[in-house]
């Protein structure tokens, strides 16, 4: 498990849910992991602490990630806590949802400039301290493939841009060896979306393996995709899903 051994990885939104099991699995497989958190400080150090326990490196920064140059400062802090930056793990999200006639116009600027703004900007600070052979990864949804009602609109938009942004980050940093994925999970049993949750039993009826996934399936991905399997992998998307879009 030490894959990651030497390098230095960035997880926004990693203090919580599948951000805070792709933290710490990043640690386990060797890497130094900085991570962000917007409110949540006592869950963020206690990953910190759990990491750092076991012998591992981490770094838990507090940034808004509506807020771009939060997310730029915080790539900037984890290259010089650890003294170099190889992964960026772009896991910050929120979930609008209701009807479309509702929907605001911040409601739409701040999904924006979460999903799609503050990943421009990490990726493009993120390729300025990237080491050659270095790893981008989008943290997307299986709603880009999929949308099994109405209501998620916004959502489904800001996560389908993920598309077309990793797909040109594929093309301009190819030449660096540098890799650009989209991780595509479907519904996975954490707070935001509860396996035992109202829309659980609704949501089960469309995968094919007829459960919720866990945080640890995404993680395993990004891990695979952030070591040297994933360095012949770019440009695309990969599903986590249970056979949710099949």
């Amino acid at each position: 498990m030490n894959d990651l051994a030497g390098k230095v990885a960035l997880v926004t939104g990693g203090s919580r849910g599948i951000g805070a099991e792709i933290t710490r699995t990043l640690a386990r497989n060797g890497a130094a992991v900085g991570f962000t958190y917007h409110s949540a400080a006592d869950q963020a150090h206690g990953v910190e602490k759990d990491i750092q326990a076991l012998g591992g490196r981490a770094f838990a920064i507090q940034a808004d990630s509506a807020d771009p140059e939060g997310v730029q400062g915080a790539i900037e802090a984890t290259a010089v806590e650890f003294g170099r930056f190889d992964i960026l793990v772009n896991n910050a999200g929120v979930f609008p949802s209701g009807p479309l006639e509702q929907v605001t116009m911040e409601d739409v600027d701040r999904t924006l400039n979460i999903h799609i703004r503050a990943v421009f900007a990490a990726a493009q600070t993120a390729a300025r301290h990237m080491t050659d052979g270095g790893r981008i990864i989008n943290i997307g949804s299986c709603l880009t493939e999929r949308l099994p009602g109405p209501g998620m609109t916004l959502y489904a938009m800001s996560k389908s841009a993920l598309t077309g942004l990793t797909k040109g980050l594929a093309r301009d940093l190819g030449p660096r060896g540098i890799t650009a994925v989209i991780v595509d999970p479907g519904p996975t049993d954490t707070d935001m979306n509860p396996a035992n949750g109202p829309a659980a039993d609704f949501l089960r009826g469309f995968i094919a393996l007829g459960h919720y996934g866990q945080a640890q399936d995404i993680a395993g991905m990004v891990a695979y995709l952030a070591g040297p399997g994933g360095r012949h992998i770019t440009g695309n998307s990969i599903l986590v899903d249970g056979g949710f879009a099949a």
